[in-house]
């Protein structure tokens, strides 16, 4: 392990390197350690929840492999969730679902979810100084189970639903208050059909009537905000999904909510980088939900590719990092959940570093007068720029451990409380 002295050495000479460019790596680190990732809970057991309404998890949602140590209950997600992020550099965020209720062994159906359901969750979030956020959860439900819910043809599951989103919109404005941190609250639904419909128009009439249901009520933005989200095509829903990203567009435009755009809500070759640009010019704030699609909209574990590069640089160039809710979104039950946490933050967090660290007075300047040969060269040689030595003496001075020794910490983790869970 390099020793601090070693690293502060280092730090120095890459300091050097990059403000011959005009980078103030001082600064990139301060910018860094404000942006807060909302973590998702349903990393660490497989979009379980706490509900136990015994269906399928259904609505375009599959969860592959079956590594021991899930956590069981609220208590031991909580747990997981803190080993994680005391991995990290910065402060970070719980993201919850609704489905996540602590009901003390009653049925309560999410058209009832209230705050009581979520003491556990602030107080904890309380103590450990996190901020929380929330989606509602329109899947596993046996009102779900034609891969209809706000967009149903009848009236009385779209009631249901209806009044889950308004209870899910309070809970959201509880975390806010109480925590003093404003909370997000997303709303994805499955609508969708698996062969072509002969009417696409009446779904999607109903889905806005209901959406504007759920957001009749008025609440205070420095508690919740709203956001919805699209999607090309889920599982039962190959052909038709009602809730497409058109549709949600003119929604988040048209009522002034949130966009929350997903990287693996998309077609396979497409990436949103190119979307964030294009939809701030009619929002002033949205919401991304960071994945990583493999084929499909797969939920693999975050890398740091140049799907995630382009994500982080698009936010850093456009000046969109202070007004985009940050969160990771997937689920990997192939491996150990809470590396899978980790790799993913880490990833999202250097990749963003690596943002911060491009010269982009320089980088403008020669886009500005043509010169794209020396701007290609240089995002060329910024490729090999020692940004993997800011991040290590950035690891080291949040007090979190540097390079791959947080995998130590994991594997620690897992011989003393993850193998005893049989």
């Amino acid at each position: 392990m390099t020793s601090p002295k070693n690293l502060g050495r280092a730090y120095q000479l890459a300091k050097e390197r990059y403000a011959a460019l005009g980078v103030d790596t001082d600064r990139a680190l301060r910018r860094l350690k404000n942006v807060s990732i909302s973590l998702h809970c349903w990393q660490g057991d497989d979009v379980g929840g706490f509900e136990h309404a015994g269906s399928e998890l259904g609505g375009g949602l599959a969860v592959t492999g079956n590594y021991p140590g899930k956590a069981r209950t609220a208590d031991e997600l909580r747990a997981d969730f803190l080993k994680a992020v005391s991995l990290l550099p910065g402060r970070h965020r719980l993201n919850l679902h609704a489905f996540y209720a602590e009901t003390k062994g009653r049925k309560i159906g999410r058209d009832q979810l209230g705050p009581a359901q979520f003491k556990n969750w602030v107080a904890w979030a309380k103590a450990h100084k996190l901020g929380l956020d929330f989606n509602q959860t329109y899947f596993a439900h046996p009102l779900a189970a034609d891969g209809l819910t706000l967009a149903h043809q009848d009236k009385r599951v779209r009631k249901f639903w209806i009044e889950h989103g308004i209870r899910c919109r309070e809970i959201g404005a509880f975390f806010g208050k109480t925590l003093g941190s404003t909370c997000l609250t997303n709303l994805w639904i499955p609508d969708g059909y698996k062969d072509t419909p002969v009417d696409r128009k009446a779904p999607r009439e109903r889905l806005v009537e209901s959406l504007d249901a759920i957001f009749a009520k008025k609440i205070d933005p420095k508690h919740n905000v709203d956001s919805v989200e699209p999607k090309l095509f889920g599982i039962g829903s190959e052909s038709y999904v009602v809730g497409s990203h058109e549709f949600y567009l003119g929604y988040a435009v048209s009522r002034g909510k949130l966009l929350c755009l997903d990287a693996g809500h998309y077609h396979p070759t497409e990436g949103i980088a190119d979307k964030i640009s294009a939809v701030f010019a009619y929002l002033d704030r949205i919401a991304l939900h960071v994945s990583r699609g493999v084929r499909w909209d797969s939920d693999h574990v975050v890398i740091l590719n140049d799907d995630l590069l382009a994500i982080a640089q698009e936010l850093v160039r456009g000046d969109y990092l202070e007004r985009t809710h940050l969160a990771l979104d997937y689920f990997d039950a192939s491996i150990n959940r809470v590396a899978a946490w980790v790799i993913g933050a880490r990833c999202f967090l250097k990749a963003l570093l690596m943002a911060l660290l491009e010269p982009l007075s320089m980088l403008k300047r020669l886009e500005l007068k043509g010169d794209n040969t020396a701007r290609l060269a240089m995002f060329e040689e910024l490729k090999t720029m020692p940004a993997g030595i800011v991040w290590d003496y950035y690891c080291d001075l949040c007090g979190v451990p540097v390079g791959p020794a947080w995998i130590d910490e994991v594997k620690r983790y897992e011989r003393d409380v993850l193998s005893t869970r049989v």
